[in-house]
């Protein structure tokens, strides 16, 4: 199949990166966060690319899966812990250890499971995995910016995929035949130039796109360890298992000199600056909020809600069946929401995957909206107020009435971290 983005030769890994970061925006190929760039983009499909996890037979012959902690990856995590198999998820950015084991509740639903396969879920139901366990782990699954059907992979440009893959290898946990998994968007699978690939670089056995499984025979070796040379006594400081680590190598005989430059640094990132630690602001520093943007959106009225459905169930649904809006109006008192979409294409796209949705036994309706005026979407019905019967108004009475009252504002919108 041939490659939808061309790689003009002479090309630099960060060359790729931004073509692919470029493409996908351009496209409008990705779900929430965006922009993607600096980012593993968290491509529409994921989840049913995710799914073809469970249909590799590594997946089904082994017991402990490390997957990274991406946000497109969160289907292959899902599958993972339904599958009721061990999962490892590295600590983020290496701050605290290796990785974390995550064990949800006891008997958890699918619900409880798939929260636990989100960033939020690996922070609470996670425990430490120390560099001293008996760790045996037979398949890795690991986000790309692109990768090649040869196997060469190319991440966001910080290194942590390879430097997690050379410390599991120091510490037994993999071998150089764990089997390594990317899962991206079709457009992500670029042609690689062999020679842009470095004895550090992890290579793949299997790239899972929404349409594809490529097995990529891959005859490039993986890496053999940590390479010490490479890194610096800063890098050791900022990562401190890095520390331990070399410590236990040292006590082994291995040699462990240190490069005496400093790592190679990216190259600057105009579009976006990776979320740094802030100091909290005062109230009066704080930054009133920029109007949004006058998007040109399509609007899908979506209709027969049922009562005592939570948005964060809806959320829940449209992003199971990849539907997610890039903004959400919740009427529950009407029984009703609309979703926005970026444009037509999208929200017909939304309109065939939400055919058919039932919720709490209730079938929903979902079609265009009526108005479409200006990207602007339909307010609340011209109902009048209800009377105010006096003190019984319950607290959820008081939500609801709330909800109507601002169903004109942007106020419920999806968040893809919950």
């Amino acid at each position: 199949m041939e490659a939808v983005i061309t790689i003009n030769p002479g090309a630099t890994k960060w060359d790729i990166r931004e073509k692919v970061w470029d493409y996908i925006e351009a496209k409008n190929l990705a779900n929430f966060p965006r922009p993607v760039h600096n980012r593993i983009p968290n491509f529409k499909g994921a989840h049913t690319a995710c799914a073809k996890v469970s249909e590799l037979q590594v997946f089904n012959e082994t017991d402990e899966v490390k997957v990274d902690p991406d946000k497109p990856l969160e289907g292959a995590r899902l599958a993972v812990l339904q599958a009721r198999k061990t999962l490892l998820v590295p600590t983020p950015r290496l701050r605290t250890g290796l990785f974390n084991k995550i064990v949800p509740p006891e008997g958890a639903s699918k619900e409880e499971l798939r929260v636990c396969s989100t960033s939020q879920g690996v922070k609470e139901f996670s425990v430490p995995v120390g560099l001293d366990s008996k760790v045996q782990v037979d398949l890795l699954v690991v986000g790309s910016v692109a990768v090649s059907e040869k196997g060469y992979r190319i991440g966001k440009g910080e290194g942590f995929a390879d430097m997690e893959y050379a410390m599991m290898l120091c510490m037994g946990a993999v071998t150089e035949s764990t089997v390594v998994v990317t899962i991206v968007h079709d457009c992500q699978v670029v042609d690689i130039p062999e020679d842009l690939i470095e004895s550090h670089d992890i290579t793949v056995d299997y790239i899972l796109t929404p349409t594809r499984v490529i097995k990529t025979d891959c005859q490039r070796s993986k890496p053999q360890g940590v390479i010490w040379t490479k890194l610096n006594a800063e890098m050791l400081e900022k990562i401190p298992v890095l520390k331990k680590l070399r410590a236990l190598e040292e006590e082994q005989g291995k040699d462990v000199t240190l490069g005496t430059h400093p790592p190679q640094q990216p190259r600057e990132r105009a579009r976006r600056e990776p979320r740094r630690d802030r100091e909290p602001r005062s109230e009066g520093d704080r930054p009133r909020r920029e109007p949004r943007p006058p998007l040109t959106v399509t609007t899908v009225y979506l209709g027969g809600i049922p009562a005592g459905l939570r948005v964060s169930e809806l959320k829940t649904a449209l992003r199971e069946r990849e539907a997610a809006p890039i903004r959400l109006t919740w009427q529950g008192a009407q029984h009703r929401a609309f979703l926005d979409y970026l444009d037509p294409q999208a929200a017909d796209q939304a309109l065939a995957a939400l055919e058919g949705l039932s919720l709490n036994g209730h079938d929903l309706q979902a079609e265009l909206a009526k108005s479409q005026r200006g990207g602007r979407r339909p307010g609340p019905s011209n109902r009048r107020p209800r009377p105010n019967t006096g003190p019984k108004n319950t607290a959820r009475e008081s939500r609801e009435s709330t909800s109507e009252a601002e169903a004109d504002s942007p106020k419920q919108e999806l968040n893809h971290n919950e």
